[in-house]
C-alpha cells in the first residue's frame, strides 16, 4: 500500500506540465543541431553529480513516506512502455528540449526596457533590468522541487512593465501590446492595468505643447488608418467572390471550389489582356477617328450576330487605319508609307497585340510554376490530420454565421483528407485490373469515335455554309454554324458522363482527370475544324471583302451562343437534371467539374482567336465571366449537392492552369503567328491593307525610318537582328523552357533535400532513445550495486544521524 501511494505521488510531481512561457513562446530557441547535443551531455552529467552529492527533493519526499531511501524508484506507465526513474526523469525534463522557449519573465524584461527606450525622452532615464537571457529556460525545480525567487522577480517585472506602458500614449501602447507573445487574457489585464486614469491625463496635458502635438500626430495617423481599412474593406465588399468562395469551399469542398477559382483567375488574365489593348489601340484610335461609313440601323440582333451597326466600329479589325492618327485619310487612299512618324497604327497595332500576348504568356507561365509550387508542395502530408484538427480554427471570427461556415469548411476538409488517405490503403488483384483495363479501353474507343463524328459533322457543315453563303438581310442565318456545335459541345460532355459510369473508378480524381481528357480531345478536334474552316475556307471565299471582320463577328457568335448555352444548362438542364435524380436515384446530381472547366476553357481559347480580330473580344469575356460566376453559384447552391465520396482537389489548379497553357494558349498563338506570318490581310480595310502579309509593317516601318535620317539606323538594326531573325524567337522559346525545367528541377531537389532530412531526424530519434536507454541502465546498474552492499548498523551511526536527535 504504502509503495502505491508512494508510486502515486511521485507520478504527481513529475508529471508537470509546461510553464506559460513556453506556450506563448514565439521565439525557437538559437541552439542548433550541435549545441543541443553538447547541452544535452552537460545537463546530464550536471545532474548526475547533483544527484549524487546533494540528492533530488523527491528522495526526501518517498523516504517520509517509509520508502527506500534511493530515488530512482520506477514509474509505471498506463501503455506498457518505457519505465525509467525518477532521476532519470528529472533530467529528461531538463532536456533543452523539453524546456526550449523564452519564459514569461525575459518576455517582460525585453517589453520593459523597450518602453524605457520610447520614454527616455520624456520622464528621463530608467534603470534598465538586468541582462536576461532570451533562452532563459524554467526547470523542474520550479515547481516544489526547490525555492526560487522567480515569481518574486516576475511580479516585479510585471509590475514594472504596467508603470512603464502607463507612460507611453494610447496608441503607441496599444502596438506594443499588440507586439507582445503573450495570451490574449494576459494582454487585456496588461491593458487594463496600464490604463491612465483621467486626473493624470489632465494634469500631463497641463505641462506643455509637446504632448499635445504628439497627440494629435497620433490621432491623425490612426484617423488614416481607420479611413484606409474603410476603403480597403469597400473595396472587398465590390467583388462578387467575397463571401461565395468560402461558402462553397465550405458546402462542396476543394474539388468544386477549384472551378472558381479557376474562372476568377481567367477574369485576371482578360483584365491584363484587356488595358494594352484599349490604351494602345482602342482609345487612340477613338479619338483619331477614321472617315465614316453609312452605319445601318441597330435592329437588336446585333448583340448575338455582332454585325450590323457593330461592324464599322473599333470593336472590329476594319475600323483601324493604316497610317499616322494625325492625318484623315479614306479607306483607299492612304498607303502603307503614308503620313508621318508620330504614330503609326499598323505598328502600334502589331505590337500591342504582340506585347499583350507576351505578357499573358509569362503571366500565364508565372502562374502555373507558382501554383505548381503550392500544389506540389515539397513537404509531405504526414501529420496534415492533426494540422486541420488543431491550427485550423480562426480565433478572430465572433459572429455565428462566420463560425458556422469555418466549421463546415474544417468538416470538408476531414472528410477529404480521410477519403485519400482510405484510398492510399486500398488494393486490387490482378484479374480486377485486366477487367478494368479492357473496360477502359472500350470506353475510350467510343469516346473517341464519338469525337471523331463530332470533328467530321463541323466539317461537313461549315463546308455547306461556305456553298451557301447568307444573305445580307438575313443575318440569323449566320447563327446556324454556332448553334450546331455548341449542341454538340452540350450534347457529347452527356455521352462521356453515361460511358463514365460503366468504368466505375475507385478514385474520384482519376474519374474527374480522364472527363476532363476526354472533353479536352472534344474540344481541341472542334476548334481545329474551325481554324481550318476560318483561314483555309474563308479567307479564299472572301477575296475583296474584309474577311478578318468575318473572322470577328464569327468568334463573337461562338461567344455569345457558348454562353446562351452555359446559361439554358445552369438555369434549366442542371434543374431537370436534380428533379430527374431526386426521383430515380433520391438526391441531388454532384457538380460536373470536367465540362464545366473545358467549357472555360474552350470560352477562352475563342477569346485568345480573336484578339488580332476583335480587340475587345476580352471585354466581352469577363462579361460573360462575371455572370456566369453568379448564375453557376446560384445553380450549385439550388440543384446540387456535395460529393459523395470526398476527395482533395490539391493538384486541379496546377492541371487547369496547364490546360490552359500548353493546348489552349499555346494553340491560340500559333493560329494567330500563321496569320500575321502566311495570310494575306484584305485590301479594302484595316490597318494592314495593300501589304503582302501583317509581319511586313514591321519591315515598311523600318524603311521607313532609314529614309528619315541615321538617328533611327539603330531601331532597324534591332528589327533586323532580333525581329527578323529566327534565331532570337528560337533562344526565346528554349529560354522559357530551360526555365520551367530548371524550376521543375528544384522542387525534385527540395523533394529529396526534405526527405533526407527527415530521414536524420528519425536518425537523431532513434539516438536520444539509444541514450535515454543507456542512461536508465546506468542507474539501474548502480542500484544493483548499492543493494549489494550492506547497510552499515546502527552502532557505527554518528550521533547526529541517530532518530532521537532529529
Amino acid at each position: 500500500m504504502w509503495t502505491a501511494v508512494m508510486a502515486q505521488q511521485l507520478a504527481l510531481v513529475l508529471d508537470v506540465p509546461e510553464t506559460p512561457g513556453d506556450q506563448d513562446s514565439l521565439e525557437l530557441s538559437p541552439y542548433e543541431e550541435s549545441e543541443v547535443h553538447d547541452s544535452f551531455h552537460q545537463l546530464i552529467q550536471e545532474q548526475s553529480r547533483w544527484v549524487a552529492e546533494e540528492g533530488l527533493e523527491l528522495q526526501q519526499v518517498a523516504g517520509d513516506l517509509g520508502a527506500p531511501a534511493s530515488g530512482h524508484q520506477t514509474l509505471l506507465e498506463p501503455e506498457g512502455g518505457p519505465v525509467y526513474s525518477t532521476a532519470t526523469l528529472s533530467i529528461l525534463a531538463s532536456m533543452p528540449s523539453r524546456t526550449i522557449g523564452r519564459s514569461r519573465g525575459a518576455i517582460i524584461s525585453k517589453y520593459y526596457n523597450h518602453t524605457v527606450r520610447l520614454r527616455r525622452r520624456h520622464s528621463g532615464s530608467r534603470p534598465i533590468l538586468g541582462p536576461v537571457v532570451c533562452s532563459a529556460r524554467p526547470s523542474l525545480r520550479l515547481y516544489d522541487l526547490e525555492l526560487d525567487p522567480a515569481d518574486l522577480e516576475e511580479e516585479e517585472k510585471w509590475s514594472l512593465l504596467v508603470k512603464e506602458l502607463q507612460g507611453l500614449p494610447v496608441a503607441q501602447r496599444d502596438h506594443m501590446l499588440r507586439g507582445m507573445p503573450l495570451s490574449l487574457q494576459e494582454k487585456r489585464v496588461l491593458r487594463e492595468k496600464s490604463r491612465t486614469p483621467r486626473g493624470k491625463q489632465r494634469g500631463r496635458q497641463g505641462h506643455g505643447g509637446v504632448f499635445c502635438c504628439s497627440q494629435l500626430r497620433y490621432t491623425c495617423v490612426l484617423a488614416l488608418h481607420s479611413l484606409g481599412l474603410v476603403l480597403l474593406t469597400c473595396l472587398h465588399a465590390l467583388r462578387p467572390w467575397r463571401y461565395a468562395l468560402k461558402q462553397i469551399g465550405g458546402q462542396f469542398g476543394s474539388s468544386v471550389l477549384s472551378y472558381f477559382l479557376f474562372l476568377k483567375t481567367l477574369l485576371a488574365f482578360n483584365m491584363l489582356l484587356l488595358l494594352p489593348l484599349v490604351a494602345f489601340l482602342v482609345a487612340v484610335q477613338a479619338a483619331f477617328t477614321p472617315e465614316a461609313h453609312p452605319a445601318p440601323t441597330c435592329t437588336g440582333l446585333e448583340l448575338l450576330t455582332g454585325g450590323g451597326c457593330f461592324t464599322h466600329t473599333v470593336m472590329y479589325y476594319g475600323y483601324y487605319s493604316n497610317t499616322t492618327l494625325n492625318t484623315p485619310c479614306g479607306p483607299l487612299q492612304c498607303g502603307p508609307r503614308a503620313g508621318s512618324l508620330p504614330y503609326s497604327m499598323p505598328l502600334a497595332y502589331l505590337f500591342t497585340v504582340g506585347a499583350a500576348f507576351f505578357i499573358t504568356c509569362i503571366t500565364l507561365v508565372y502562374s502555373m510554376s507558382h501554383s505548381f509550387g503550392e500544389s506540389y508542395r515539397v513537404g509531405s502530408t504526414k501529420g496534415i490530420h492533426a494540422i486541420t484538427v488543431f491550427c485550423s480554427w480562426d480565433y478572430k471570427v465572433t459572429q455565428n454565421w462566420a463560425s458556422r461556415l469555418q466549421r463546415d469548411n474544417i468538416c470538408t476538409q476531414l472528410k477529404e483528407l480521410l477519403a485519400e488517405w482510405r484510398l492510399c490503403k486500398g488494393s486490387q488483384s490482378t484479374c480486377g485490373r485486366l477487367r478494368r483495363a479492357a473496360v477502359l479501353a472500350l470506353v475510350w474507343l467510343l469516346s473517341l469515335a464519338a469525337v471523331l463524328g463530332c470533328a467530321v459533322a463541323v466539317l461537313t457543315f461549315s463546308e455547306l455554309r461556305i456553298q451557301s453563303p447568307v444573305v445580307a438581310d438575313q443575318e440569323a442565318g449566320l447563327l446556324v454554324l454556332p448553334l450546331v456545335i455548341c449542341l454538340l459541345n452540350l450534347g457529347a460532355p452527356y455521352l462521356f458522363r453515361g460511358l463514365a459510369t460503366l468504368e466505375r473508378h475507385d478514385s474520384p480524381v482519376l474519374e474527374v482527370y480522364v472527363a476532363i481528357g476526354r472533353n479536352l480531345v472534344l474540344k481541341t478536334a472542334i476548334l481545329g475544324v474551325l481554324c481550318y474552316h476560318w483561314l483555309g475556307r474563308r479567307v479564299a471565299t472572301l477575296q475583296g471583302r474584309c474577311w478578318e471582320d468575318f473572322v470577328g463577328q464569327e468568334l463573337y457568335r461562338f461567344m455569345v451562343m457558348d454562353f446562351i448555352f452555359a446559361l439554358l444548362d445552369s438555369l434549366f438542364g442542371e434543374l431537370v437534371w436534380r428533379l430527374i435524380s431526386e426521383r430515380r436515384l433520391r438526391g441531388k446530381p454532384e457538380f460536373d467539374i470536367a465540362r464545366n472547366v473545358l467549357d472555360l476553357i474552350y470560352g477562352q481559347t475563342l477569346t485568345w482567336l480573336g484578339v488580332l480580330f476583335s480587340p475587345l473580344l476580352p471585354a466581352v469575356q469577363i462579361l460573360r465571366l462575371l455572370i456566369l460566376f453568379q448564375v453557376k453559384k446560384a445553380s450549385l447552391m439550388a440543384n446540387c449537392q456535395a460529393p459523395r465520396r470526398p476527395w482533395l482537389a490539391s493538384h486541379m489548379s496546377t492541371v487547369f492552369l496547364t490546360l490552359l497553357c500548353f493546348p489552349s494558349f499555346l494553340g491560340a498563338a500559333v493560329f494567330l503567328c500563321y496569320a500575321v506570318w502566311q495570310v494575306k490581310p484584305s485590301d479594302t480595310c484595316g490597318p494592314f491593307r495593300s501589304l503582302d502579309t501583317m509581319y511586313e509593317a514591321g519591315t515598311v516601318w523600318v524603311r521607313h525610318l532609314e529614309q528619315v535620317g541615321p538617328g533611327g539606323s539603330w531601331l532597324s538594326w534591332l528589327h533586323r537582328y532580333l525581329v527578323e531573325n529566327t534565331f532570337f524567337l528560337f533562344l526565346a522559346s528554349a529560354l522559357l523552357l530551360a526555365v520551367i525545367y530548371l524550376n521543375i528541377q528544384v522542387v525534385k531537389g527540395q523533394r529529396k533535400v526534405i526527405c533526407l532530412l527527415k530521414e536524420q531526424i528519425r536518425n537523431e530519434g532513434e539516438d536520444k532513445i539509444f541514450l535515454i536507454n543507456r542512461l536508465h541502465s546506468v542507474y539501474e546498474r548502480k542500484e544493483r550495486r548499492r543493494a549489494r552492499q550492506p547497510a552499515p548498523g546502527p552502532a557505527f551511526l554518528p550521533s547526529w544521524h541517530h532518530p532521537s536527535l532529529r
